[in-house]
């Protein structure tokens, strides 16, 4: 019962519907438990004793309960799915609302797939369970009390004789549970897992495709669905063994009923009518037992889906607004590294290793190093995506910290190496991070992106609606796009990712030129593989192992034996050699 505890929060405040419902249910098995006294009444009044004139009554009696029990049935199923409904309406907004929140470092190691599964079938298992098994759990502890009083009335010796068999089936029913519970567990683990295959399959299916893995891919989702079907087989042998059982005790219980109380009614201690009163009130104490199976099916499948909800909820976000941040307008766009180190986890290197420098507001900085040189990570930084172990991150003369998350990341434009775009309009891509800008200052943005152009030579310009992560678009449509996005934003601070490196040399030109209007008056990082994104910066900051190898002008770094050299001598030596001899 702790997972429900702690998950009261998002179910309690919609009590009055719970109440309601429970309200109603007590009518509903009140009127449940007449029908064997009805009964009993008909066989000794009227069979019996020959009291016909007792039949309008009874009729009319039974009809007038019925509607009563139709009306209360309703009400009590309406409510009983508004208290589900309306619990898992809150829950499902508290938990998107804290994978909004979440730092990066969770997601490192999140699956989308397990991800999507929470957030859907673990959900809705534990809203069935508030809608339907809640109500059942109470059904059963009212049918039972209620019937048990009223056999108590009949007859204390048959009541005590015919339950004997009770506290066996309360105790298989315990073992039941017990067992039942970490199988159901495994059962969401493993179809979380298979949510995350087909997810990963989907989105990588071009690569797929192009190395012609598709065998290998059925196999490894055979492997997947094959686990998924184990899990789902145990927990079928887990019923098998104990559901017979519980029915073999159900029915000795009839078995004692049967001769004891026939032996009472034929010495007279008991009427005909009471035994086939009893006879059906055994069976709303037996059955709701025997049937506790399903109900503690559902309460374990909801167990097992509140604690992974209860994984997501309970999860540390690392990143929050200090207690004074503060809240700024705009920054000047002066930003200083101060011995800055990070390790993402104890099993992983070093990302970065007492790294300082120095950017003066207005000035453009080029970030240069092989790949996992840090040089991503360095910018993920200044914008608290993750928090350095050691040293600090200042921007105006005041650590990162200091300012509010919201205004932090207003004031920095980051063009991601991952391009990423909506299943929305491409102006509402466009203006994503600034929602209220005009469409003068959307076009504005694509313009200086290089990107009104093809935009206007699609069939809508831009109310053109993209496809999923933007299908549809070539990979430097999207960049452009992407970068568009980032301009709107007017941020004091720009950040481009290897924000070119899916355009050609043609198209790199042109968003470079028109990105020398947008660094003005703005701190700018670029990072880059190809040193052309890079000659004009006005100091280069070469990143290799986490640590600061050289930093200088383009001019200054080529004439000096380092790694820069090397670079700029991979990719251009050549080409220059070339260049002279045609020209020579």
């Amino acid at each position: 019962m702790e997972t429900f505890k702690k998950l009261k929060e998002h179910y309690w405040p919609f009590k009055h519907y719970f109440i309601w419902s429970i309200v109603f249910l007590f009518v509903v098995t009140a009127i449940t438990v007449v029908y064997p006294m009805i009964l009993q009444l008909t066989i000794d009044e009227v069979v019996l004793k020959g009291q016909y004139d007792w039949i309008p009554i009874l009729a009319f009696g039974f009809v007038g309960i019925m509607v009563i029990k139709g009306i209360a049935t309703y009400i009590h199923q309406y409510t009983g799915d508004l208290f589900g409904i309306s619990s898992v309406y809150k829950l499902r907004n508290a938990l998107y609302e804290k994978l909004q929140f979440l730092p990066f470092r969770y997601y490192d190691n999140a699956k989308t797939g397990d991800l999507m599964s929470r957030l859907t079938a673990d959900v809705e298992g534990f809203r069935f369970f508030l809608s339907v098994g809640f109500a059942e759990l109470l059904r059963f502890i009212l049918l039972v009390g209620i019937s048990f009083s009223v056999m108590l009335y009949y007859s204390i010796p048959l009541t005590i004789v015919t339950l004997i068999t009770l506290p066996f089936l309360a105790v298989v029913t315990f073992k039941f549970d017990k067992a039942v519970h970490p199988a159901f567990r495994g059962i969401r683990k493993s179809f979380g897992r298979l949510n995350t295959k087909v997810q990963e399959n989907i989105s990588g299916i071009n690569t797929v495709k192009s190395l012609s893995r598709e065998g290998f891919e059925i196999d490894k989702f055979n492997n997947s669905n094959g686990e998924y079907k184990g899990k789902y087989l145990f927990t079928a042998k887990i019923w098998a063994k104990y559901f017979p059982l519980m029915e073999l005790l159900g029915n000795l219980s009839i078995v004692l009923l049967l001769a004891y109380g026939g032996y009472l009614v034929i010495t007279d201690s008991l009427t005909l009518g009471e035994l086939v009163a009893f006879y059906s009130l055994l069976g709303y104490i037996m059955w709701p037992i025997m049937n506790l199976g399903f109900t503690v099916n559902l309460f374990s499948q909801a167990k097992a889906s509140g604690e992974r909800l209860l994984e997501i909820l309970e999860s540390e976000n690392e990143i929050e607004n200090g207690k004074n941040a503060v809240q700024v307008e705009r920054f000047k766009g002066e930003v200083q590294f101060k011995d800055v180190s990070l390790q993402y986890s104890s099993e992983d290197k070093q990302a970065l290793n007492s790294v300082s420098f120095f950017a003066e507001p207005g000035k453009v900085i080029g970030l240069i190093g092989s790949t996992g040189a840090g040089k991503t990570t360095l910018t993920q930084l200044m914008t608290r995506f993750y928090e350095p172990g050691e040293g600090v991150v200042l921007i105006d003369g005041k650590d990162v910290k200091e300012y509010s998350l919201k205004s932090l990341r207003h004031n920095i434009g980051f063009v991601l190496q991952e391009t990423f775009l909506f299943s929305s309009s491409i102006k509402a891509n466009i203006s994503f991070g600034r929602p209220d800008a005009t469409m003068d200052e959307i076009i504005d943005a694509a313009k200086r992106a290089q990107a009104h152009d093809f935009i206007m030579e699609l069939p809508e310009g831009y109310d053109t609606m993209l496809g999923e992560r933007g299908m549809g678009l070539s990979g430097g449509q999207k960049q452009r796009i992407a970068i568009a996005r980032a301009i709107c934003v007017d941020p004091s601070i720009l950040i481009l990712d290897d924000a070119t490196s899916a355009v050609d040399m043609h198209t790199e030109f042109q968003i470079q030129k028109a990105l020398k209007e947008v660094m003005k008056n703005r701190t700018t990082f670029i990072i880059a593989h190809r040193i052309s994104s890079l000659k004009h910066a006005d100091e280069i900051i070469v990143l290799e192992e986490g640590r600061v190898a050289e930093r200088g002008t383009h001019e200054q770094l080529i004439q000096r034996d380092g790694p820069y050299n090397r670079i700029y001598n991979i990719q251009y030596k050549d080409l220059e050699t070339v260049l002279q001899s045609q020209t020579g």
